[in-house]
């Protein structure tokens, strides 16, 4: 007698599906920047509407607005546009900021390679550094009259200093185990500047150049308010006579741009020339908005 048990077949298991996590919407650094921006214009309008505050204390955004709107609507050669102003501001920007720029980095370089000569400057420079350039702006707009070479002596005056001073702390910042390894391999000195000392100081040249960039600005706009007879710190004169307070803040706008514009710049040459250097991970994330 046979006995038969049922076969059973087992069935195969569904695959189970984990639900996949949801994506979460993120605001870009830059959209975050614009929100903020929005919404502290917008309460700044609000405010101003709400606490009735004087036009000629604090004008609202909208009277900013079509002051920057009036200036921007007049030809490039109309004195009492914002386009003519900007160029003769702009010229004098970038002039004074490579030439003081240059002049710094140059004796920078050369204070490096002779330490005897950084201990015999170093109480001039501490001098000149501290010495407020504000009150040296008339003398030089006396020297040099109203023209654009007193603003652009100015400007020089300004960036000068921070150029030669990060650029001496870079230099002297290399390691000494890589000078040490060149002098082993009868480098020249050429060689070890250009090699060792030069590629570790240019992190911190570029900081300086930073600097000196917005330096830049407001050396330019001191020079205009001492004596000058176009750009926009005259600009600024004329429209606070005016008790134009709302186009005095559209040419603070323009300004701004200025500053915005001149610093992108510079970070955009310090990633090309600095692509060895390890970057923000903020910087790296490409998020879309």
């Amino acid at each position: 007698m046979s006995t038969t048990f049922p076969v059973t077949t087992a069935m195969p298991e569904a695959p189970t599906t984990r639900p996949q996590p949801r994506k979460r919407w993120r605001m870009g650094p830059r959209a975050s920047s614009l929100a903020l921006l929005v919404v502290l214009l917008s309460a700044w309008e609000a405010g101003v509407r709400l606490f009735h505050v004087p036009k000629f204390l604090i004008p609202p955004v909208s009277d900013i607005a079509v002051a920057l709107w009036r200036g921007l609507a007049t030809s490039p050669m109309a004195k009492d546009g914002l386009w003519y102003h900007s160029g003769v501001t702009l010229i004098e920007i970038l002039l004074g900021f490579f030439v003081g720029s240059a002049i710094g980095l140059a004796i920078g370089v050369i204070v490096s390679q002779m330490p005897r000569l950084e201990a015999i400057l170093e109480p001039y420079v501490a001098a000149l550094q501290s010495l407020p350039k504000v009150a040296v702006a008339p003398i030089i707009v006396v020297w040099l009259g109203f023209g654009i070479g007193s603003k652009v002596a100015i400007i020089c005056l300004l960036t000068f200093f921070p150029v030669l001073v990060t650029s001496i702390a870079g230099f002297k910042a290399v390691d000494p185990d890589r000078i040490d390894l060149l002098r082993s391999l009868s480098a020249t000195p050429w060689q070890i500047f250009r090699k060792a000392k030069f590629p570790s100081a240019l992190p911190y040249i570029f900081a300086g150049l930073n600097m000196a960039a917005a330096f830049a600005v407001v050396g330019a706009i001191v020079g205009e308010f001492v004596g000058a007879q176009a750009g926009l710190g005259v600009l600024i004169l004329q429209m606070e006579a005016q008790m134009d307070t709302g186009g005095s803040f559209s040419v603070f706008i323009v300004l701004s741009v200025i500053g915005i514009v001149l610093t992108a710049i510079l970070r955009r040459i310090q990633q090309r020339v600095l692509h060895w250097m390890p970057q923000d991970p903020a910087q790296q994330r490409t998020i879309n908005v």
